[in-house]
């Protein structure tokens, strides 16, 4: 008997969520090192309707967004996303004084107020890495 086995999928893709396209342009720019695919959606509504796809959900590894945002807040968005996608790691980036304390006792959360794109660069290697262990 022949008996296809479909591969584990690889999580390669990072969503970055901004509505400021020069700021994502250049967070894409820095993190295409790190995954094959980074892709950019200016808002919370069109990151949940992109990971309705079973290609892109398969694939993602790492989501990027921020604590304010227009329409959805970033805390109903993460728990948003958390529910559809329990596997992926999200990384909330604000300057905001205490928004973190709204992300506490999320699984897979983290919370940054850097703004050097060393650090980012730093954070997101480290936050793929524990993706792959998560699903491994």
């Amino acid at each position: 008997m022949l008996r296809f086995i479909e591969p584990q999928a690889v999580l390669e893709t990072i969503l970055l969520v901004d509505d400021n396209p020069l700021r994502s342009l250049l967070r894409q720019s820095l993190l295409k090192d790190y995954a094959p695919a980074v892709m950019r959606v200016m808002d919370a509504g069109e990151a949940l309707c992109m990971v309705q796809s079973p290609e892109i959900a398969r694939r993602l590894a790492l989501v990027i967004t921020g604590h304010k945002m227009s329409g959805i807040s970033g805390p109903e968005f993460v728990a948003e996303l958390r529910s559809r996608l329990p596997h992926v790691v999200v990384l909330v980036l604000s300057t905001t004084p205490s928004a973190e304390i709204e992300y506490l006792g999320m699984p897979g959360v983290f919370y940054s107020e850097t703004r050097s794109t060393d650090d980012l660069r730093i954070l997101a290697a480290k936050l793929l890495r524990l993706g792959e262990k998560q699903t491994a």
